[in-house]
């Protein structure tokens, strides 16, 4: 049985949704195109680059190969932030944006940090004419990204969309790798969509291993369109990396299990 979260296991992924007739798509695509003209069957293809972009240069070089265009959103952080491996990335014909953290990083000052956003949105447009953003969602942090639109408005900036406000999740559903599992919604502090996750799950829409959307594939039972989130740096082929990051991760969803309860619980 092949390991999960490869790069060979990617490419199965990618493979097994064109042969079933899926078209991908950017957010930027999706974003601009006529919903009433969208394929029939889509894949909105989005990765959070957070840390290691070599691995999403290697992933980006794979979609590249089966003609899927993708888009990249990087942090401004030298863990995610590398010029060189932008503009290779950008070179093939993928869309890059911005993975934006201003509100955690200016500590909830919103001027603060809308500013640090006009001037990083500005770097990365060196690269790439960013159209689109997408929020980092430090579970770390108190402060929640999305919350600088509450006292600005991305559209002024030239931004036409943002994966959480400008996705109709009514039609699309998602999938995300979060917690290195593809029902990491369970584990996850803001990567979701709570008001349609019961939905899905009452519709049975749940996978867990990469197998099981494979599988969900051949039998024709997935939804027609999709948005798929992935992290690059968890899809890794060394087996000690891939054995590193797996048990990595499973802390991590230990301490995330933890931080969702007490905030659960501060709440009631």
């Amino acid at each position: 049985m092949k390991r999960d979260f490869t790069p060979d296991m990617y490419r199965s992924l990618l493979c097994a949704l064109q042969q079933a007739g899926y078209v991908f798509l950017s957010f930027e695509q999706y974003c601009l195109a006529d919903k009433t003209e969208l394929p029939e069957r889509f894949v909105i293809l989005r990765h959070d680059v957070d840390k290691r972009p070599k691995q999403s240069l290697c992933i980006a070089r794979l979609e590249h190969e089966l003609d899927a265009r993708a888009t990249y959103y990087f942090r401004v952080g030298k863990e995610s932030n590398d010029p060189d491996i932008i503009h290779k990335i950008a070179a093939m014909g993928h869309e890059i944006g911005y993975h934006y953290e201003d509100m955690s990083l200016c500590r909830g000052d919103a001027a603060k940090a809308e500013q640090h956003f006009a001037e990083w949105l500005q770097y990365f447009r060196q690269f790439y004419p960013v159209r689109t953003t997408c929020m980092h969602g430090a579970p770390q942090s108190r402060w929640d990204s999305k919350l600088l639109w509450q006292h600005c408005d991305y559209h002024d900036y030239g931004i036409i969309g943002e994966p959480y406000y400008d996705t109709d999740f009514s039609d699309v559903f998602y999938l995300t790798d979060t917690g290195r599992r593809w029902d990491g919604y369970k584990v996850s502090m803001r990567d979701k969509i709570p008001q349609y996750q019961d939905l899905w799950n009452a519709a049975g829409l749940t996978y867990h291993s990469t197998t099981d959307i494979l599988a969900a594939i051949e039998q024709n039972t997935l939804p027609r369109h999709i948005m798929i989130t992935t992290h690059p740096q968890r899809w890794l082929e060394k087996p000690a990396d891939w054995l590193y990051e797996a048990v990595r991760q499973s802390g991590v969803n230990i301490i995330k299990r933890i931080m969702i309860k007490v905030r659960h619980d501060s709440n009631c």
